[in-house]
């Protein structure tokens, strides 16, 4: 299949393609406040295995605040995302929701403030 075409992309390709869209849109929303924060797709959470013996529910994402010189990060977990969604559909408004809930979550905003299309999926 030709690489222009979305069928060539990989479903990791695809997952991370939602997660850029997503953060270029709060981009475009709150502008300079952003520029400082990375987005970032990782397969598991860390300690996975212990979340679950214990009995916990995996986190969709994370988020890191800026520290010593290093940029705010907001990363979102393929695998966890991906289970809880039942389609690609829904797979992708979920990923939309942890963006907007994370970075809600770093600039200290309610998630519907942050993007007044934001769905609460969860």
């Amino acid at each position: 299949m030709p690489a222009i075409l979305p069928g060539s992309r990989t479903r990791g390709e695809r997952f991370e393609d939602w997660v850029l869209d997503s953060a270029d849109r709060l981009q475009e929303l709150r502008g300079s406040e952003l520029d400082n924060v990375e987005y970032a797709v990782e397969e598991i959470p860390p300690g996975l295995e212990r979340i679950l013996r214990e009995g916990g529910r995996p986190p969709q994402g994370s988020m890191i605040r800026p520290a010593h010189g290093k940029p705010a990060r907001i990363t979102v977990y393929r695998r966890v995302v991906e289970t809880e969604a039942p389609s690609a559909a829904e797979a992708q408004d979920l990923v939309h929701d942890v963006v907007v809930e994370y970075t809600a979550a770093l600039l200290n905003v309610e998630p519907e403030s942050l993007d007044p299309y934001y769905r609460g999926y969860r």
